[in-house]
């Protein structure tokens, strides 16, 4: 069968919520049910069929043909199966997924991967702020899975994470790993300031001694680490880089000292 794709007509006038559109509750509907789902967000929302074209009979494989920043909520609470978004999207991609796997060829907004409980994302663009992170009022944010951002993410990236692992490939903003309690954040490239601020446990990745720590986390110099190279073996399979990351004595900062101080800091010596 050919995956169930949708062609995008126009570009959208309000912010829609495509949340409904995963392969688990589409599984059932057929292709004039789709089209009268309402997806808009104004007084007068626009439904499916007033925006794309929709081709295809596999509603576990979805493929989006043009993207937009007004996409909110692409994935979300998806349980399995996979979808592929040509373009942009908004904001709170993949947000309480569970499953599955999702890849956006563009950039998207907030809160990319909030609530993540399994699964893979990966976006091939950039993420804007709070990647993994809660909404406001809850207490945990990305709570397991794998979240892949080859662009560069914004400020508060992995903010309370709690299981999983978050790979930033260019670099992000100010405080990454805000808060974190425990999982793993993987940042090749430059990051803001205070990586790590206020972390109660897990780990943070560099590919190069991190800048503008907060005084409250301690050097620990370079001791030996097997536990790098699992580390190492585990991010190539996941082709989230393709060679050793941090080598058999990466440096190390233990912290954050002014909370519980069982997290660290991991970084590849210069030269090495």
């Amino acid at each position: 069968m050919k995956a169930l794709t949708f062609t995008l007509i126009n570009p959208p006038e309000e912010r829609l919520d495509l949340s409904i559109l995963t392969p688990s509750t589409l599984a059932e509907l057929t292709r004039n049910e789709i089209a009268k789902l309402r997806i808009g967000t104004s007084r007068r929302p626009a439904s499916v069929g007033d925006l794309f074209k929709i081709t295809g009979s596999d509603p576990a494989n979805i493929i989006f043909e043009g993207g937009h920043s007004r996409f909110d909520g692409v994935a979300s609470g998806m349980t399995g199966g996979s979808i592929r978004l040509v373009g942009d999207a908004g904001n709170q991609i993949a947000r309480a997924m569970t499953g599955g796997s999702l890849y956006i060829d563009g950039s998207v907004g907030r809160h990319a991967g909030s609530g993540m409980t399994g699964g893979r994302v990966e976006i091939r663009g950039n993420a804007g702020d709070n990647v993994g992170g809660p909404l406001a009022g809850e207490i945990t944010g990305m709570d397991g899975g794998v979240l892949i951002i080859r662009g560069k993410a914004g400020d508060y990236a992995g903010d309370r994470l709690r299981r999983g692992t978050i790979a930033l490939c260019k670099g992000c903003g100010d405080y990454p790993g805000y808060r974190m309690i425990a999982g793993t954040i993987v940042i090749l490239g430059r990051s803001g300031i205070m990586p790590g601020y206020l972390m109660k446990r897990g780990t943070l990745l560099f590919d190069r001694q991190p800048e503008h720590l907060s005084p409250t986390f301690l050097p620990c110099g370079e001791p030996d680490s097997p536990f790098a190279g699992l580390l190492d073996r585990y991010l190539i399979s996941e082709k989230i880089t393709d060679r050793a990351l941090l080598g058999a004595r990466p440096g190390k900062f233990a912290g954050d000292n002014a909370v519980s101080g069982k997290g660290e800091i991991l970084y590849r010596k210069k030269g090495r």
